[in-house]
């Protein structure tokens, strides 16, 4: 099996990110007739975020393209067997697979268990990232200003950095999407 590509995409609340992806998704599954898996990892928790969960649904919809859908908002590796060698695979979006993995039991949050969440995910993502063609992943920079004085902003922020850190080393492309324009920040936009 030829090695996958794997594309790591980030950028402010609304930026456009998932957008691109989507776009950089079609565009791969075109090149190489693979399947298009859209792997959803949000819940439809508050007003909010169900109209952006459809919002992202009637997008895929509408869009032309068919789109196989995976709702995991946790555990992601636990679906890895159901991607083939050709698929191209779009997570949307890390932030929110990591919050829900934080918040899906009643685990203290110490240095112990914040190391199984990060494990689990990583492993989670490499898991699928090795089983199929391409592997994108959107996630959200909510790392630009410091959470001074609330100390689960400041776990949850080192953990998604840390989490960050590793993704974008191991990445054959980052993107940074500002206002709607990707801009390259490692390897090249084909």
């Amino acid at each position: 099996m030829a090695e996958s590509t794997f594309i790591f995409i980030t950028g402010g609340v609304r930026s456009g990110k998932s957008s691109f992806a989507e776009k950089q998704a079609i565009k791969l599954a075109s090149k190489t007739g693979g399947r298009l898996c859209y792997l959803a990892t949000g819940v439809a928790s508050d007003p909010e975020m169900q109209e952006r969960i459809g919002k992202h649904q009637r997008d895929r919809l509408t869009g032309g393209y068919q789109w196989k859908t995976y709702e995991q908002s946790v555990q992601i590796g636990k679906i890895a067997n159901d991607f083939k060698a050709e698929d191209v695979v779009l997570l949307d979006c890390l932030t929110t697979l990591l919050n829900n993995e934080l918040f899906s039991s009643e685990q203290k949050w110490d240095e112990r268990f914040l190391t199984t969440v990060k494990d689990t995910i990583l492993t989670g993502i490499t898991s699928i990232k090795e089983r199929v063609g391409t592997m994108l992943i959107v996630s959200n920079e909510v790392l630009n200003e410091s959470p001074f004085g609330n100390e689960m902003v400041f776990t949850y922020g080192r953990l998604l950095g840390q989490v960050h850190q590793y993704l974008v080393k191991e990445a054959d492309q980052v993107f940074l999407v500002e206002a709607g324009i990707p801009i390259v920040i490692k390897g090249a936009i084909s």
